[in-house]
């Protein structure tokens, strides 16, 4: 007896005699949920989004389209209060109730689980990727996709060893405008590209000044902290201000967005890891207040090929130096382009606008959180990826080298100069910069291939 077979054609026995009957339907004799996991079952794939903070929008779209075909099974948080808003908000985009956890390996450990979206603070993104990946799951990994170059080799490996599809969130892989001025770039557009200034303008205001105080009713702080070393609770760092408290938790503004353009300008250039790097980078705003590392920076790669990357972040002083919140501006032997998440305009050497896509995409900005169509193609190419349909737009492999210059960035200002770089294997020349190749980790959290 061939059982897939039996399968099959019972689905497609199921699915024929159900037309004209309502779902849920005294006849039907089962729910919508229930219905759900029955047609197409064969291809559904059972999703998981553990971190239901601000990038919980991104995946309403995506999840609950039909021919998404997947079935939410758990929202995880560790904060009781997440996990409500989450399910009160997924309730208006799918017609059933996912389970709410608190502990993400208890959801790593539900064989129903095929897939995860890993959205929790940046410390917890390599960690809990090999995790889901040792347990048998695919992963979306927000960005930045590791906390230090240790993870982020080691996250590369785990992907190959337990042969699992990992995604990172840099969805401008997935945007059309900017997948189509790419290929026009690699085919000549502007001439020879030689370099891509990459920016980020925000206007970020004060941050408290961490006091210890209890730990917030319901918060499980030690799970928050899960890889981190432990320390008594501060206030308000577990709400999104962590990223600015030290470097247990995240990876600074490099990571929390230079990220995204600096994957832009490596693709445009067509460039791997750089030779070198420079760093400019300071506070220089609110000097007082709780904000822990720089607010300013400026870093130079050099590539070979005499190609550069420069990367201009301003997290707090608003002026619009280059015609948008963020975007990527690469400049070739005869044009220039920009481009960003909504655009791109092409122009010739003296300046002159050739095309202008105009808006085309919703996808969010600098503004915290969203998500977007951009987004949603970035989802569905995961998804897509998992049953064999498509190629991955972003691979970890490839993925992991632009977040590579994230972590040469911090590591330049964190030592206070630059560094020469291998750009065949990414490691550091310099005996200061590689002391922060990895990190400290709690006793028994850490992350092994």
């Amino acid at each position: 007896m061939n059982l897939n077979t039996d399968r099959r054609n019972f689905i497609k026995k199921v699915t024929a005699g159900a037309a004209g009957i309502a779902v849920g339907s005294s006849a039907m004799g089962m729910s919508a949920r229930s219905y759900s996991r029955i047609a197409g079952a064969n291809d559904r794939l059972g999703v998981a989004v553990v971190g239901l903070g601000r990038r919980l929008g991104a995946f309403y779209e995506p999840v609950a389209k039909k021919e998404s075909n997947v079935e939410l099974i758990y929202l995880c948080d560790v904060m009781p209060g997440q996990r409500e808003r989450a399910l009160a908000n997924f309730s208006k985009h799918i017609n059933y109730k996912p389970e709410l956890e608190n502990d993400i390996r208890k959801v790593i450990d539900d064989k129903r689980v095929d897939a995860i979206f890993n959205a929790t603070p940046d410390h917890w993104h390599t960690p809990g990727a090999i995790m889901a990946m040792k347990g048998g799951k695919h992963v979306y990994v927000e960005k930045p996709c590791s906390h230090n170059m240790m993870e982020n080799e080691l996250l590369v490996a785990v992907s190959k060893k337990y042969n699992k599809v990992v995604q990172m969130g840099n969805q401008q892989r997935s945007s059309g405008h900017t997948q189509e001025i790419i290929r026009e770039i690699h085919n000549g557009a502007i001439g020879t590209p030689y370099k891509a200034l990459t920016f980020y303008t925000n206007q970020r205001g004060e941050v408290p000044l961490q006091k210890k105080e209890p730990v917030p009713q319901g918060l499980d702080w030690e799970l928050f902290q899960g890889p981190a070393p432990r320390r008594e609770y501060t206030y308000e760092t577990w709400d999104y201000n962590w990223h600015w408290y030290g470097w247990d938790y995240g990876t600074a503004e490099a990571g929390n967005n230079a990220t995204h353009e600096l994957d832009v300008a490596r693709w445009a250039l067509k460039v791997d890891f750089p030779m070198n790097v420079n760093v400019e980078a300071d506070k220089r705003h609110f000097v007082n207040d709780g904000w822990e590392m720089y607010d300013t920076m400026e870093v130079t790669f050099n590539f070979p090929g005499d190609k550069v990357i420069v990367w201009d972040g301003k997290s707090r002083n608003g002026y619009d130096t280059y015609g948008g919140g963020r975007g990527t501006i690469i400049y070739g032997s005869e044009g220039s382009i920009f481009v960003d998440r909504g655009k791109y305009i092409h122009y010739d050497r003296s300046g002159k606008e050739i095309k202008d896509s105009q808006s085309v995409s919703n996808e969010a900005g600098t503004a915290l959180g969203g998500g977007g169509d951009m987004t949603t193609a970035h989802v569905m190419n995961f998804f897509d990826c998992i049953r064999g349909k498509a190629k991955l737009n972003a691979p970890i492999d490839d993925a992991s080298v632009s977040m590579a210059m994230v972590h040469y960035s911090n590591i330049a200002y964190r030592i206070g100069h630059g560094f020469e770089i291998d750009d065949k294997t990414g490691k550091m020349y310099d005996r200061d910069a590689m002391k922060l190749w990895g990190r400290d980790y709690a006793p028994g959290w850490e992350p092994t291939l």
